[in-house]
């Protein structure tokens, strides 16, 4: 079960890498800090957020469906401080019972997936009652100039050459609209300075399933 995009794959693996160096690696701090037990991680790529989770995480099962992107999350893995499986599987089929995650992380997948609810459903579905999700994600802009210029991107060239990524997605709307209960939002533009771009606008927050 996957999808392959090699030259999306290569691209992302050398991109992450300069965005973690601009300030994206502060946010995977943030994404994760704080979690304990058991966590699964969807649409893990190239395992740059595993470096980052504290010692108190029991187990973190990382899902990626792209095969060039897991075998670098792989990698990842052998040098984090906690114990990690990196596994192969779908945002929308997660390879979890029902109930047995602590934690569920988001980053930078939900604007990819064919489908929004589908996949946070089944973040719903492996949560524990009382679980938490995680999100750092591009959302929609809130200026109407940035969104528009979101439109003709996701109705042009961008979803092509970004492996099905979208920029205009209300994915705060949705986890709601998904039956979490959000807890906190930060909104910002990345990177911080320069001309906003489509895939600008941020989010980085937490939810819990009620």
């Amino acid at each position: 079960m996957g999808v392959s995009h090699p030259i999306f794959a290569r691209v992302f693996a050398r991109a992450s890498v300069a965005m973690d160096d601009a300030g994206a690696a502060a946010h995977r701090r943030r994404l994760v800090a704080g979690l304990r037990g058991r966590v699964v991680e969807v649409g893990a790529g190239n395992g740059r957020n595993l470096a980052h989770y504290p010692p108190a995480v029991d187990h973190v099962l990382a899902v990626e469906p792209e095969p060039r992107l897991r075998a670098l999350a792989g990698a990842a893995a052998l040098a984090a401080r906690v114990p990690v499986t990196v596994a192969a599987g779908l945002a929308e089929a997660l390879p979890v019972a029902d109930g047995v995650a602590d934690a569920v992380v988001l980053s930078l997948v939900l604007c990819s997936v064919p489908d929004q609810a589908v996949a946070l459903g089944e973040a719903r579905r492996v949560l524990r009652p009382g679980g938490e999700l995680r999100f750092y994600e591009h959302v929609v802009a809130e200026t109407p100039g940035l969104r528009r210029a979101q439109r003709i991107a996701d109705a042009t060239l961008w979803p092509l050459f970004c492996a099905g990524c979208h920029t205009a997605r209300d994915t705060v709307a949705a986890i709601r609209a998904a039956g979490f209960t959000v807890t906190d939002v930060d909104r910002f533009h990345f990177p911080p300075s320069g001309v906003p771009a489509p895939a600008s606008p941020h989010v980085l927050g937490a939810a819990t399933r009620p």
